[in-house]
């Protein structure tokens, strides 16, 4: 099977724990041709590890936007540089058949840079995916089946609570030890960049927010300009919910509270993405165990864009849609500060989803050619 090739723009922790093991499972469908990052000491550790020569290493990304074997732009950058890099990427390969972008989430921590981000595949005539890796977890999609189904019959309410103990983690071996999350200059911090997982799970479940209302105890820490945010939800199908993201704490008990559905049948809970197993109770006194494997949302979104490129299925996470994910937790933020309701899925000023025509580029794969 021939492989797409890839250009790696950013080898921090997300490419290492998140991407790179991915890419390891899918060795079959990607090569990694090429490696950037500013930091030279890491791009010759990757290179040795990739075994790149020299001509594979950059610590520019943009001599490498030109470079015609790439298929794929996989970019992993801190998150106030996302729409930055990412339009640059795309401007340089736009309307060049053969070639995609992969961005981290959040695709950007403003409305206006997270709605023309939005516009770019459309703008460029390119696929782009979001890495927002809830939205292609196992757990994810099978309680977004079983809301569909109707397993505990019609959803009336849920509540989910998630907690982070980002001061303990930023001594740790985590995503919290590096500098450019402990002092943010992007807005939310670490609401912005761990809580979007949260809603973009939310929305993927239950569809498109009506209004919301937000309330937040601030802190002078860093990292974040709330130690918790409490959000209640309506969402167009007419479920509410009630969202809880404390990121300056401990859970202290076990089972967490996590996330619970409640349906006029029973209930749906899952404790945390990594238990394996989500929980159905009934109110026949019945219950129901279903096991899935966790995290594996890295590997399912690449796969997934192999296939996008290859013809056989659409990226699943769009810039369109992670837009929609963005805009809620800007929302939240934004209702806690005007102290008032905000719409969030309004249609007024909806962006297209980005749909390919014959006067742009298509993409098969044959013959290691792309026409």
């Amino acid at each position: 099977m021939e492989r797409l090739k890839v250009g790696i723009i950013g080898t921090g922790m997300a490419f290492e724990r998140l991407h790179y093991p991915a890419y390891q499972e899918l060795a079959n469908k990607y090569e990694i041709a090429a490696i950037c990052d500013p930091d030279m000491e890491k791009t010759n550790r990757w290179a040795a590890e990739l075994g790149l020569g020299g001509d594979n290493i950059y610590t520019d990304y943009r001599p490498l936007l030109w470079r015609e074997d790439i298929n794929v732009f996989d970019i992993m950058v801190p998150i106030e540089h996302n729409y930055r890099v990412s339009e640059d990427v795309a401007k340089a390969i736009a309307h060049r058949p053969g070639k995609a972008i992969v961005c981290e989430k959040p695709l950007a921590s403003t409305y206006e840079q997270a709605k023309d981000f939005a516009k770019m595949p459309r703008r460029y005539g390119i696929p782009v995916m979001i890495a927002e890796n809830y939205r292609y977890n196992e757990e994810i999609d099978l309680i977004r089946d079983m809301v569909r189904r109707k397993k505990v019959g019609d959803p009336v309410y849920f509540m989910q609570n998630r907690v982070v103990f980002f001061p303990g983690d930023m001594y740790k071996d985590k995503f919290p030890r590096t500098e450019w999350r402990q002092h943010p200059v992007f807005n939310g911090g670490a609401i912005i960049d761990t809580a979007v997982h949260d809603m973009a799970a939310l929305r993927h479940i239950f569809g498109p927010i009506d209004k919301l209302q937000a309330f937040g105890v601030p802190q002078n820490d860093d990292f974040s300009p709330y130690a918790v945010v409490n959000v209640n939800m309506r969402f167009k199908s007419g479920v509410i919910g009630q969202f809880t993201f404390y990121c300056a704490g401990r859970e202290a008990q076990r089972p967490l509270v996590g996330l619970r559905i409640f349906g006029t049948y029973g209930m749906i809970f899952l404790e945390e993405r990594d238990c394996g197993t989500i929980n159905l109770a009934y109110n026949d006194g019945n219950s129901e165990q279903v096991a899935y494997r966790p995290q594996r949302g890295f590997y399912n979104e690449l796969l997934n864009l192999y296939n996008a490129l290859t013809g056989r299925e659409v990226i699943a996470v769009t810039p369109e849609v992670e837009y929609g994910d963005v805009k809620t937790i800007l929302d939240t933020l934004r209702s806690i500060r005007e102290e008032r309701i905000i719409p969030v899925d309004v249609d007024e000023g909806k962006i297209p989803a980005y749909i390919p025509t014959q006067h742009q580029p298509h993409f098969e794969f044959h013959q290691n050619q792309w026409h």
